[in-house]
C-alpha cells in the first residue's frame, strides 16, 4: 500500500481540525503545527473542501474547520479525497482486469484479500476515536 505524502498530510490536517470543536482555524496555524507546507497544505484544502470533509471561511478571519461529525469522517475517506480509489497496494490488487497475470499470478489473492482487509480497518478508523 501506497500513501502519498498528500494523503498524510491530509490526514493530520483532519485530525488537527477535529481537535478544534470552536471556530475557524487559518491556514498558518495548520501548517506550523502540523508542520506542512503552506502552499502545499492549500491545495490539501481544497481537496478536502470539495470531498466536503472540511469547509472554508473565507476574508479576515477566514479558515477551514471540520465539516462533520468526527465520528462520521474515516482515515479512508481522507485519503480517498486526495488519492482516489488508487489509494490501496497497487495497481494489480486495485482491479483484476487491470493485471495481466491475475489468472496465473498466485500472490494475486494475497494482495485482493490484504486490500479488503486495509481498507475495512481504514474505514473503521474515524477521527472521532483519534482525538
Amino acid at each position: 500500500m501506497y500513501i502519498t505524502r498528500e494523503a498524510d498530510y491530509a490526514v493530520r490536517c483532519v485530525l488537527y481540525l477535529a481537535r478544534k470543536v470552536n471556530g475557524i482555524t487559518p491556514v498558518n496555524e495548520i501548517a506550523e503545527a502540523m508542520h506542512i507546507p503552506k502552499s502545499f497544505l492549500a491545495k490539501i484544502l481544497q481537496r478536502l473542501v470539495k470531498a466536503e470533509i472540511v469547509k472554508s471561511g473565507r476574508g479576515v478571519g477566514g479558515g477551514f474547520s471540520i465539516a462533520k461529525k468526527p465520528e462520521s469522517i474515516s482515515i479512508l475517506d481522507v485519503i480517498k479525497a486526495i488519492q482516489g480509489n488508487a489509494a490501496t497496494i497497487n495497481m494489480c490488487a486495485l482491479d483484476k482486469r487491470m493485471c495481466l497475470l491475475s489468472n496465473t499470478c498466485s500472490v494475486h489473492p494475497v494482495w485482493v484479500e490484504l486490500r479488503g482487509i486495509i481498507e475495512r480497518r481504514l474505514q473503521e478508523e474515524n477521527f472521532a476515536k483519534l482525538i
